[in-house]
């Protein structure tokens, strides 16, 4: 391993395109003197109590009857540590082959880009099972490949070929494989029809506003219709009517430029792409990747991708019609009056939160296509009173020329019309038993400090309340009238991260965040059927300073009515808890560990000498009861 760590995406995106050391105003008024007093006064108003307050009738159950597991303590053991009476097992691993043709993976070389074509892909993040005629297709994002892993054979931990630089990027996209339960355990199906890898070179159908624009014309494609490829999915979704929502996030960092003199566009600028990738070197084999020869081609990522899992001959889509961003997650909603909403956040310090509302109307037998074409995408604007409303992203809003500028420079629309810059908004989750949706909005150390990509101010306040935010919050929403298409919301926090054995004021969480649940920037979000949300955390793993006693990242599980949190899960060193997916029995939980021994601390999961591997775990109760 390299000793120094390399720098994280949202870290090189502003090393090379930096933000101003001050935004316009000033100074920043502080919004709160003590813990309690902050979640008496801001959060308390408009449609929602106060932190961790009721949002269903009052006759609900009380949290002790919605848990059905032991809280945990913290860890810092190169281990997954689950409850007393519940079994953690690895069932699949990065290199793991998908046919039985492909050879297994190897600790020593790491595998080619043949062996990686055919594998299951590398740092897992999104995923979801879908039950197709007596199939069950786990569909999983493989997000990115760490370097110094990937090509750690090597003396220098770098690409010392043209294969190797292949191997990275077959570890990059989607994977769709067949699994199946043998005596209690689950494994991957080896040559299942529906095995699938879909990869940075699989062909793409653009579809929506930005189909055949200028915008999307390449040397490849002079049509823009047309493209190759998704890489870096971070969440993910799923359609009503059965297909997975790939989310393409940090897109940006694998363009770089070969001719030095080459200036990149404001444009492409807004967006982090630069004349440098972050280390992938994916120009030195494709052309596409380098910004000099083909300066439209970044215009091709950041978008949500349609994918089939029960057709493996089918063309996955990008659905221009959600916007261009650093998509985390998308999450899909079926209103009362049958428009599809789909709610979708920028994983970047100071962007936005969205909301695409479909013009057509779902029921079973329709053409589905259109629904995810034609609609109005909304950026939304946070008022400190607890209101919030949906502002129109469209030309006569933006300024922009036309649907399809919109589609494609979607930031500089949200900034143009007054979008609330949030605390880099992750995954989104609609409650099942309520019209209320939430957002993990992680972490933002620039906030009140420094401005967004765009030139943006972001003060402190509303849903983003404290200062150089190490910790994060969730914050949630009801529509006006249970609508999802309302203009207008009411919103609260329904935790704010923290650390209360270090601090005593907002930095040491809510109400509902204690010394045994404590925890900081929280990422992964969903639901289960019984109203439980499930937290995942990619943040701080130092278990020293502000972060002391947090140890590893881990999963806990909320009750939306009372606000109590429980640590459900720990995962091994250096690692993302990220990705969650039930069985269809609902008795397996499905769950992504990412980037484990990322800083060259663990050797998870095999132990010994051997290569750390992002995985998929299983978790299941002793007597096979259910979990969701």
């Amino acid at each position: 391993m390299n000793d120094e760590r390399p720098l994280s995406f949202d870290e090189f995106d502003e090393a090379v395109n930096p933000r101003p050391e001050e935004c316009e105003f000033d100074r920043v008024v502080e919004r709160a003197l003590s813990r309690r007093g902050f979640l008496g006064g801001v959060l308390a108003m408009g449609s929602f109590t106060a932190v961790g307050g009721s949002l269903v009738p009052s006759g609900a159950s009380a949290a002790s009857d919605r848990f059905s597991f032991e809280a945990i303590p913290t860890s810092t053991a190169d281990e997954v540590i689950v409850p007393p009476g519940y079994k953690a097992e690895v069932m699949v691993r990065w290199g793991d082959p998908l046919w039985s043709d492909a050879p297994e993976f190897d600790h020593a070389t790491r595998g080619t880009a043949a062996s990686q074509e055919r594998a299951f892909g590398d740092n897992t993040d999104g995923q979801d099972v879908f039950y197709h005629d007596g199939h069950t297709l786990l569909v999983v994002n493989n997000e990115y490949t760490n370097r110094d892993i990937l090509w750690g054979n090597n003396p220098d931990a770098k690409a010392a070929s043209d294969d190797d630089v292949a191997k990275g990027m077959m570890a990059h996209g989607v994977t769709v494989v067949e699994i199946a339960n043998t005596d209690g355990k689950w494994a991957i199906v080896k040559d299942s029809p529906y095995n699938r890898r879909v990869t940075p070179q699989t062909d793409m159908t653009i579809t929506g506003p930005a189909a055949g624009h200028d915008l999307m014309k390449t040397v490849t494609d002079p049509t823009g219709t047309a493209c190759k490829g998704t890489w870096n999915n971070c969440g993910n979704g799923m359609t009503p009517w059965g297909t997975y929502l790939a989310c393409e996030e940090n897109f940006n960092g694998y363009f770089s430029a070969a001719d030095e003199n080459h200036e990149v566009s404001p444009e492409l600028q807004r967006y982090g792409v630069s004349s440098k990738d972050w280390g992938y070197g994916w120009a030195r084999i494709d052309d596409r990747f380098d910004v000099s020869k083909d300066p439209n081609e970044p215009n091709r990522a950041g978008y949500v991708v349609e994918i089939d899992p029960t057709d493996p001959n089918s063309t996955p889509r990008k659905l221009t019609a959600l916007g261009r961003f650093k998509h985390e997650n998308a999450e899909s909603v079926v209103n009362n009056d049958g428009r599809i909403v789909v709610y979708m956040g920028d994983d970047e310090r100071g962007e936005f939160l969205y909301r695409f509302v479909s013009d057509g109307v779902y029921a079973p037998g329709v053409d589905t296509n259109p629904l995810l074409e034609n609609g109005t995408l909304s950026v939304a604007k946070f008022n400190d009173d607890g209101t919030g409303e949906w502002l129109d992203l469209t030309p006569e809003t933006t300024g922009l020329a036309s649907a399809a500028e919109v589609s494609v420079h979607t930031r500089q629309g949200a900034s143009a019309v007054g979008g609330t810059t949030m605390d880099r908004p992750e995954w989104v989750a609609a409650n099942p038993n309520a019209p209320e949706v939430y957002c993990c909005l992680t972490n933002n150390k620039n906030r009140g400090l420094k401005p967004n990509a765009g030139g943006d101010e972001t003060p402190a306040g509303g849903p983003n309340p404290r200062e150089a935010n190490n910790y994060g919050q969730i914050v949630r929403w009801r529509p006006d009238g249970g609508d999802h298409t309302a203009a207008g919301f009411g919103w609260d926090l329904y935790v704010l991260a923290g650390n209360p054995t270090v601090h005593q004021d907002t930095y040491g969480g809510s109400d509902n965040v204690n010394a045994e649940n404590m925890f900081n920037s929280p990422d992964g979000l969903k639901f289960d059927n019984h109203g439980l949300l499930w937290i995942q955390t990619d943040g701080k793993y130092s278990n020293e300073g502000d972060f002391e006693g947090q140890g590893n990242n881990q999963m806990l599980a909320g009750d939306p009515v009372t606000g109590e949190i429980r640590r459900f899960l720990v995962g091994p060193n250096e690692c993302e808890v990220t990705g969650l997916s039930w069985s269809p029995d609902r008795r397996t939980m499905f769950v992504g560990i990412q980037h484990p021994g990322e800083d060259g601390n663990s050797h998870w999961p095999e132990g010994g000498d051997a290569v750390p591997r992002s995985a998929i775990i299983t978790v299941t109760r002793d007597d096979g009861g259910l979990l969701g």
